[in-house]
């Protein structure tokens, strides 16, 4: 055997040794170092459903979500929470025939208007798809249950309490959410049954929002320029109260102007601690979704279900805060 070939059989018996001790050190590493864990068990669910809000990011609808999670989780429900970024019908329309289309086995939202959302409602549940109405309810269509306010009530109570709480000639300007939704019409009408025996307490207009925290306080804003008798002010959505008490203290007026606001928001409850807001509508959004999902599952296994479940409203003023918030510390969990 050549010197050459003596050679090029040592390089390769070299290279194949260092190739053999690369492989079994890097081996050895995944082995016992690089092996891929075992993969979480997927969890399994006995019900899909979709909850659809007016508006996905709006505080109170997250309310509503947090109980419908937490009840999801109770009964074994996947839950999807989608809907409009912003109070839009035609966008909360198709969000709920994509939601049908996709076969859940069941769909919570809104009945908004009896136009739009009862024919809508009828065409899913004859699908097979059963739908629970929450915080408004479409109450001709063939939805299963109604689940939220008594907004006629809630809107009752509001006039009582501005009865209650003032004295004297009393003008008071509306700010409602939505022209077309079945339950800002029902608290405005509620509100109208309740002042319109008092004789010292007149109406002067009605003005619409769409559900817009800009909107609000232009609604406010043009109030109180055009019609600067009115001393009064009832917000029907959450949003509302909060934006007529900025433009309140922005005139400088929060102590000449009664203010009856909806919910019971971070905000809305500094406001009535400062006393620029005196009362609030206080509505149950948590139970609303808990019940929704409760009231779903109930359904799909048999159980009978009430064709309306009415949650808890009240009015709430600074001295029904517990005393330590109402010098505006934080509330506790």
């Amino acid at each position: 055997m050549s010197r050459l070939s003596i050679i090029a059989y040592s390089v390769c018996g070299l290279f194949f040794s260092v190739s053999l001790a690369f492989s079994l050190f890097y081996g050895y590493k995944v082995i016992t170092h690089d092996l891929p864990k075992e993969k979480k068990a997927v969890e399994t669910y006995n019900y899909h459903f979709v909850l659809v809000p007016e508006e996905l990011d709006n505080e109170y609808w997250k309310l509503v979500e947090k109980g419908a999670q937490d009840a999801a989780k109770k009964y074994g429900v996947l839950l999807e929470y989608t809907g409009p970024k912003q109070a839009n019908i035609d966008d909360h329309v198709k969000t709920i025939e994509m939601s049908a289309a996709s076969k859940v086995d069941g769909i919570m939202t809104q009945g908004l208007s009896e136009e739009q959302f009862t024919p809508l409602i009828n065409r899913i549940v004859a699908s097979g798809i059963p739908v629970v109405t929450v915080d408004t309810d479409a109450a001709n269509s063939r939805r299963l249950t109604y689940i939220g306010t008594d907004n006629y009530y809630s809107g009752y109570l509001a006039g009582k309490a501005l009865i209650a709480d003032t004295f004297g000639k009393i003008n008071v300007a509306i700010i409602t959410g939505s022209f077309y939704a079945n339950h800002m019409q029902q608290r405005v009408k509620g509100f109208e049954n309740a002042v319109k025996s008092e004789k010292r307490i007149n109406i002067i207009t009605v003005q619409e929002s769409e559900i817009s925290r800009v909107k609000a306080a232009e609604k406010a804003n043009q109030i109180l320029q055009d019609h600067p008798e009115v001393n009064a002010f009832f917000g029907t959505s959450a949003l509302d109260g909060i934006e007529i008490a900025h433009v309140v203290k922005k005139f400088h007026k929060q102590h000449q102007i009664y203010i009856i606001g909806f919910d019971t928001l971070p905000e809305t409850l500094n406001f009535i601690r400062e006393g620029t807001i005196t009362a609030t509508v206080v509505q149950e959004p948590y139970q609303m979704g808990y019940e929704a999902v409760k009231m779903m599952v109930d359904h799909i296994q048999g159980k009978k279900v009430p064709p309306i479940v009415h949650t808890e409203t009240r009015i709430l003023r600074k001295a029904d805060l517990p005393v330590s918030t109402q010098s505006g510390k934080a509330e506790g969990n």
